[in-house]
C-alpha cells in the first residue's frame, strides 16, 4: 500500500456508511452454544470475516463500516458465550480450539471458499490461529492491536498496565481485598464465574471499564460507559478471564512458531504506537518473524480500532485488497 493510501484528499479515510444486514442467523455449534452471525454488503462480493476482540466482547453494527459494501460480503459473527451468542457468558466448551472449529462451521454454512480474516487484539490471536490451521482457506489477513496470548503479555494486562494508566489500573485493582490483591487474575475468576449475578455483574464491570479506560490515546467516554453496560462487561469480563487462567489454550509462542503455514497469504498488520492494552513489541515480533506481511506502526494512536489513524489504516487495507481482488 502506497505511504498515501489510507488518505482521500489529504484527509484519513473515514468508515463506510452505516448499513443493515440483509441476512443472518444462529448456528448450532455443539455444546449448548448458537452463534449469532450476519451478513451484509454484496451478496456475490469478496468474503470477508469480522473477528471480534475479548475475548468475549461481541461484535458491533458499527464493524459493518470498515469494509466497502459494493464490492465486499461482509460476514461478523459473535464467538461463543459473546454479544448476540448463547448462552450469554458461557465458559463450556469455551476454547480457542473450539472458536477456530466454529469459523470452519461458519464458513461451510455459508458456502465459502476462501475469506478475507479481519480481527484486531484478541481478533488477532484468533485470526492467526485460524490461519495458521486453514491456510488454504484464507484470501489475506488484515490484523490489528497484535496479541499473541503469551503470559507476558497476560501479565501485562494485569499489571503492568498500571504504569501508563495508573487510575484506572487503581480502580480495578481496590476493587479486590488487600489480602487477594496478589494474584488478581485468581481473584476476579474466582468472582467472575459466580453464578450470583450480585457478585459477577460487579466484577465484570470493573474489569470491562478497566479495559476500555487504558483503549484509547485521549479519554473517551462514550467508549467506557459501552464497555461498562452489562451486554459487553459480562461476556467480555468473564470470557476474558477464562481464557487468561488458561493461557489462551494455546501453548507459549505457538502463533509465531507457525508463521510458516501462512507466509505465503498476503497480510497487513497496524498497530497503534501507544496501544497500552496491546503493546507494539507483539506486533514488531510478528513482523520480524513474517517480514513478508505489510507493517504499519500508526504514530498518534492507542489500541481502539476506532482510533482515527487505525481507522485509515484499516480501511485503507480493505480497499486495496479491493483494488488487487478486483473482478
Amino acid at each position: 500500500m502506497p505511504p498515501e493510501a489510507h488518505r482521500k484528499n489529504g484527509d484519513l479515510l473515514p468508515l463506510y456508511p452505516a448499513i443493515e444486514p440483509r441476512g443472518g442467523g444462529a448456528l448450532e455449534v455443539g455444546d449448548g452454544h448458537r452463534l449469532y452471525w450476519e451478513e451484509s454488503g454484496r451478496a456475490d462480493g469478496v468474503p470477508v470475516v469480522f473477528l471480534h476482540g475479548g475475548p468475549g466482547a461481541g461484535a458491533s453494527p458499527v464493524h459493518r463500516q470498515f469494509f466497502d459494501p459494493a464490492f465486499y460480503r461482509i460476514v461478523i459473527f459473535d464467538q461463543r458465550g459473546a454479544g448476540r451468542s448463547t448462552p450469554i457468558g458461557s465458559l463450556e466448551a469455551n476454547t480457542t480450539p473450539d472458536l477456530v472449529a466454529d469459523m470452519e462451521r461458519l464458513r461451510e454454512h455459508l458456502g465459502i471458499a476462501r475469506w478475507i480474516v479481519f480481527g484486531g487484539s484478541w481478533g488477532s490471536t484468533l485470526a492467526l490461529a485460524y490461519a495458521e490451521h486453514h491456510p488454504a482457506h484464507c484470501l489475506a489477513l488484515v490484523l490489528r492491536g497484535i496479541f499473541l496470548g503469551r503470559a507476558t503479555e497476560i501479565d501485562w494486562f494485569l499489571y503492568g498496565m498500571r504504569s501508563v494508566f495508573p487510575e484506572p489500573w487503581r480502580e480495578f485493582a481496590q476493587f479486590i481485598p488487600a489480602a487477594e490483591r496478589g494474584d488478581l487474575l485468581a481473584a476476579y475468576h474466582r468472582r467472575l464465574v459466580d453464578p450470583d449475578p450480585a457478585v459477577h455483574l460487579p466484577a465484570a464491570r470493573r474489569w470491562s471499564v478497566y479495559e476500555g479506560s487504558c483503549s484509547t490515546l485521549l479519554p473517551n467516554p462514550a467508549l467506557v460507559a459501552d464497555f461498562a453496560s452489562d451486554r459487553v462487561a459480562l461476556g467480555l469480563a468473564r470470557i476474558e478471564a477464562h481464557y487468561f487462567a488458561n493461557r489462551l489454550f494455546l501453548s507459549e509462542d505457538a502463533l509465531l512458531a507457525d508463521v510458516d503455514r501462512i507466509r505465503h497469504v498476503p497480510a497487513v498488520i497496524v498497530q497503534g504506537r501507544y496501544d497500552a492494552v496491546c503493546p507494539p513489541v507483539s506486533a514488531d515480533e510478528l513482523h520480524r518473524a513474517w517480514p513478508e506481511a505489510e507493517y504499519h506502526v500508526v504514530p498518534d494512536a492507542g489500541h481502539s480500532a476506532f482510533e482515527p489513524g487505525i481507522r485509515s489504516r484499516l480501511v485503507g487495507a480493505m480497499d486495496a485488497f479491493r483494488e488487487r481482488l478486483g473482478r
